[in-house]
């Protein structure tokens, strides 16, 4: 699945509860329950309205999320970490999530603090998988930005290893995506990572 570029008309983006609480119910008799019984009967509504949350994503322009501000002379390295976040992995829609760890060493301009997690948040709400999220959210900084690098490191537990598939219980998915000094200049990204521990 391509990631939705910038400029995409999110107006389209609107998800039809109604529907989907159609096809919730059909998907509950597909795997063989009732959907008429009382434990079941409102999980139709239930999940369309998680879904607004879950898929959020889709609904935002990242670019409108982020506030960029004129840098001021500061030109030692900027970090964001331990940004909780929770995504739906594509390949079998069960939960990934963790902990985004984001640093950048501006140049003409820094980005308002808490845009970082706003964007993580806006990335994180799609089907998605975890090398996409790092990299768009390395990407997306250094297109606004235009910084000297940035670095992006995201740890995560996937549902869809743990309860399916090989099914293990400890194991965590490093990724990381480095641009400009991060990935230029090993000190740079020697530093990042030892600031991030």
């Amino acid at each position: 699945m391509a990631s939705i570029p910038f400029g995409t008309d999110f107006s389209l983006l609107n998800m039809n509860q109604e529907k989907i609480e159609q096809l919730i119910k059909q998907l509950i008799s597909e795997i063989g329950d009732d959907s008429s019984r009382e434990g079941l009967v409102d999980t139709p509504k239930r999940v369309a309205k998680s879904f607004e949350k879950l898929y959020g994503g889709y609904g935002k322009d990242p670019k409108k999320l982020i506030t960029v501000f004129d840098n001021e002379g500061y030109d030692e390295m900027i970090i964001a970490k331990d940004i909780d976040f929770y995504s739906m992995c594509e390949h079998h829609m069960l939960p990934f999530f963790g902990k985004v760890y984001i640093g950048y060493i501006p140049d003409d301009k820094i980005v308002g603090l808490s845009k970082m997690p706003r964007m993580v948040e806006n990335f994180s709400r799609r089907l998605q998988n975890q090398e996409r999220l790092t990299k768009q959210i390395a990407d997306t900084l250094m297109d606004l930005l235009q910084p000297k690098g940035v670095g992006v490191v995201i740890e995560a537990t996937h549902l869809c290893m743990k309860a399916r598939g090989i099914e293990k219980q400890n194991c965590e998915i490093t990724t990381s995506s480095f641009t400009g000094l991060f990935k230029s200049n090993l000190n740079t990204r020697s530093e990042f990572l030892n600031l991030i521990k």
